[in-house]
């Protein structure tokens, strides 16, 4: 499992060591503030993967060091706990800027549940917004659509990102059909098939560079 970085902005200093250490045990390495001015100032500070912010903070409320961070531009992930867990309380949050909102008292599975599906989450944004890629010893730039070189047809193009964005993984046929040609039936299929030999036949300036069918599956781009 991939670690994650935490900061983990809490007054109470004992729920903070428990949470500090069981989210420890699950592949986090975590971060401590105890008031709201020290955890905005590590906030800016450093590179983490998500924010849990408690509002009842010392100097700096929960509240306003989330709009104080938004504010900034910094887009990490913030989850917000609080005591208050009334509507208003909630809207609150939101208002601030967080991404997700925790009553007290929560439990510590929920709590994990909760970073590793805005992790997913983030991680899907981050890989939809990248459109520049190395693959081997070929660049394969979305925007101008060229791989090396060569220049791609639209359709090329689409179905290469779409292969990068999972680099490495299963792409299932019937997923690609559905988002590139709005069908998934006997002509889009055999029309694929073309379109996946003709990167093929453009990737093959790099050996290590391959898409691989996955019988009845997919395609899977891989670079040894």
């Amino acid at each position: 499992m991939e670690t994650r970085n935490i900061l983990l902005c809490e007054a109470d200093r004992n729920l903070s060591m428990v949470v500090s250490e069981f989210l420890q045990s699950h592949a986090c390495i975590v971060d401590c503030a105890y008031d709201g001015e020290e955890g905005l100032n590590k906030a800016l500070h450093n590179a983490y993967d998500l924010c849990l912010v408690d509002v009842q903070l010392p100097q700096k409320n929960g509240l306003t060091l989330v709009r104080e961070l938004r504010e900034s531009g910094k887009e990490m992930p913030v989850i917000m706990v609080s005591d208050f867990g009334e509507k208003e309380d909630i809207l609150e949050g939101y208002a601030a800027g967080c991404d997700d909102y925790l009553g007290k008292p929560y439990s510590m599975d929920v709590i994990l549940c909760k970073i590793n599906a805005m992790l997913r989450r983030m991680q899907v944004i981050e890989e939809n917004r990248e459109t520049r890629f190395r693959l081997g010893t070929l660049t394969f730039d979305s925007e101008r659509q060229y791989i090396g070189a060569v220049r791609l047809s639209g359709r090329e193009n689409d179905l290469l990102l779409m292969l990068c964005r999972k680099n490495g993984h299963l792409v299932e046929r019937s997923h690609i059909l559905k988002a590139l040609w709005k069908k998934d039936d006997y002509f889009s299929s055999r029309s694929l098939s073309v379109y996946i030999n003709h990167l093929r036949k453009h990737l093959s300036a790099d050996p290590n560079v391959k898409i691989l069918a996955v019988h009845s599956k997919g395609y899977k781009l891989v670079c040894y």
